[in-house]
């Protein structure tokens, strides 16, 4: 019975750090078309970690593009790591001009607003 409980626990842990979300709401200052790519990542200090990007809003995906209609856009990306206190957001593409913020705080929300 206890090793059924146990296995019961860690399955929650496990769906429970799945479940876990890190979202970005992010503004640009510019009036040109943006777009984002898949290769966008969240890479936390320390161990290096990236957590993906799950989707966004109000921004077209690579190679389609959209106009900065001043709102922003949204990124939703994995959950950080429990002990992740500081990260960087990276947009790595094979060209120069990718989105970057470094060095952002850890804060207990894991909702965070940047400024390209």
């Amino acid at each position: 019975m206890t090793e059924t409980i146990t296995e019961v626990k860690e399955e929650i842990k496990i769906l429970q750090s799945e479940e876990r979300q890190t979202i970005v709401h992010c503004t640009c200052d510019d009036d040109y078309a943006f777009r984002i790519w898949p290769s966008t990542f969240l890479i936390e200090h320390g161990t290096g970690k990236r957590a993906k990007l799950i989707t966004a809003f109000n921004i077209s995906f690579a190679p389609q593009w959209t106009q900065n209609d001043g709102k922003g856009f949204t990124l939703i990306f994995e959950g950080l790591s429990k002990n992740c206190a500081l990260f960087d957001l990276k947009e790595i593409i094979p060209q120069e001009g990718g989105f970057e913020v470094l060095a952002i705080p850890r804060n207990s929300m894991d909702v965070y607003q940047v400024r390209f």
